[in-house]
């Protein structure tokens, strides 16, 4: 390891050159990469069907191709997934990663060829690598183990060599020979499916490793931690790895977790932001200081932006990189060599920066709840109101949700603020319901609820007739096209209904486990 280490280290240097050019260039970059996708795909099922042969510019391609959500492309996902070949891409596809699901399906499966495993998520790991060692030229990152704490990394074979799982999972089982030697803990744990077994398993397994780096959502990392610090006897984790230099965090916003983080460790480390969904490694920090993730251009992704007030519309205008402007709402479209095209792929972006060009995930296309990896839509929360009433006799007149953040001694949950034309006789049973059709709708949820690890049963208030009438006045929005917004995924608006409703007397009723 340690011999391997510096060498790795001199290679992750060599890139620089490469990535200032694509960085110097990014509208030439993404030309290329359009370019060579369409090329690339032009005898497939699809490229035939939209004449990729006779696309020559971007204008083009925006004419040409419509602008698809995940319901537009299953049928032909679920044909590569039966084993058919040349659909989408123009190479056999033998991964799909499976994340949260659409508002028809409980998860949806993302397809992962061999080139966006090396030209998306291992060349722009790589130049994360890069870039951090060009802020910091003396770490000794590479000395140690990096730890991953994923999701369900549970690997299922579909027939034959199809296979799929959660995106951690088909990463893990890609990875480049040397990346297993730099990573920790063994694959038949990382690989664990039931994750109570799994946290024991990681934390016992990595406690006597020089671990130097972390990599996870907030959720499960405190939760790992919080364990380790049990095994160990430690109060913070730089005594149980004092070498620990870097934690890697994405997927949810950290800024709900920090405070928390910062206390578990013990003392100051460098913590590094990374935009790495299922369809593609989209950005990372490329400066400690900088709140903007680098946006990579190089790395088999196409990008387009389409402003919010085009979403829904019948045929809705993107704007290339060249258009962008600063602070301005953007839902993100791609294009992939994985097969995706021209692909709502279901975040909002804004960008902090147009030299280089930088982003912050802003949010969802939809309102949703993603305190904890959740991504909880409208869609999920609709439906499992629906059945909850239909199994306790209730009929819901309005109602909204909100996270509970994790504090030091609880896990987080959703609070719902539910008003009733026709309560239910059992409010807890009606939160049980709500819980288990949560579940059923929503594959993330369920994972996030499994045994209450990350997340407890719902807090569920009802309140009285009319406060959310009274809220909708207070803020200006009685009437018209004005609602209570379904799910939030921060806590002011609820913060101020419950004061209204606290303030207007005591007839609020609560639940919870």
């Amino acid at each position: 390891m340690k011999l391997l280490s510096p060498v790795i280290s001199r290679l992750a240097r060599m890139r620089l050159w490469g990535i200032q050019n694509w960085i110097s260039f990014p509208i030439s970059a993404q030309r290329n990469v359009l370019q060579h996708l369409v090329t690339q795909a032009q005898y497939t099922e699809f490229g035939r069907k939209y004449k990729f042969s006779r696309l020559f510019t971007v204008k083009d391609f925006k004419t040409r191709v419509p602008i698809h959500e995940y319901d537009d492309l299953k049928p032909y996902i679920n044909r590569m997934m039966a084993g058919e070949e040349n659909i989408l891409w123009n190479t056999p596809i033998y991964w799909f990663a499976k994340s949260s699901g659409t508002t028809s399906d409980k998860s949806k499966f993302i397809p992962i060829s061999e080139q966006s495993l090396k030209d998306i998520h291992f060349k722009a790991s790589k130049d994360v690598l890069t870039n951090y060692y060009k802020n910091f030229p003396d770490s000794e990152l590479l000395t140690g183990k990096s730890l991953v704490v994923g999701g369900s990394h549970q690997v299922h074979n579909i027939d034959g060599e199809i296979q799929y799982g959660d995106l951690s999972a088909v990463l893990m089982q890609n990875t480049p020979f040397w990346g297993h030697w730099i990573r920790t803990p063994d694959l038949s744990i990382a690989l664990l499916d039931e994750w109570e077994s799994k946290i024991e398993q990681l934390a016992k397994s990595t406690i006597n490793e020089n671990v130097t780096s972390l990599a996870g959502v907030p959720t499960w990392t405190i939760i790992l931690i919080k364990r380790i610090l049990e095994i160990s006897g430690k109060k913070t984790l730089k005594e149980v790895w004092p070498n620990l230099e870097l934690y890697m965090h994405g997927g949810v916003s950290f800024t709900p977790y920090r405070e928390q983080v910062n206390k578990l460790i013990g003392s100051p480390i460098n913590y590094l932001e990374i935009y790495n969904a299922s369809e593609g490694f989209i950005a990372a920090q490329n400066k400690p200081d900088d709140d903007g993730l680098l946006l990579f251009t190089d790395h088999g992704i196409f990008y387009e932006f389409l402003p919010a007030d085009e979403y829904k519309k019948p045929n809705p205008n993107t704007i290339g990189l060249k258009e962008v402007q600063l602070h301005k709402n953007y839902a993100l479209v791609i294009s992939t060599n994985g097969g995706l095209w021209r692909y709502l792929i279901g975040d909002t972006v804004q960008f902090t920066s147009l030299k280089p060009f930088k982003i912050k995930v802003t949010g969802r296309v939809k309102h949703y709840m993603n305190a904890f990896g959740e991504e909880v839509i409208v869609d999920n929360s609709d439906k499992a109101i629906a059945i909850a009433s239909a199994r306790t006799g209730a009929l819901v007149k309005d109602y909204t949700a909100a996270p509970v953040f994790f504090s030091e001694n609880k896990n987080g949950a959703h609070e719902w603020l539910i008003e009733f034309e026709t309560p239910p006789a059992d409010l807890k049973k009606f939160i049980i319901e709500l819980d288990e059709a949560l579940k059923s709708l929503n594959s993330d949820y369920e994972a996030k609820r499994h045994k209450n690890i990350a997340l407890s049963l719902p807090i569920v208030h009802s309140l009285k007739k009319e406060t959310f009438t009274k809220w909708l006045k207070s803020k200006g929005r009685l009437g018209g096209q004005h609602k209570v917004p379904r799910l939030s995924n921060e806590r002011i608006m609820i913060e101020e209904i419950l004061l209204l409703e606290n303030g207007g007397g005591s007839g609020m009723q609560k639940a919870k486990s």
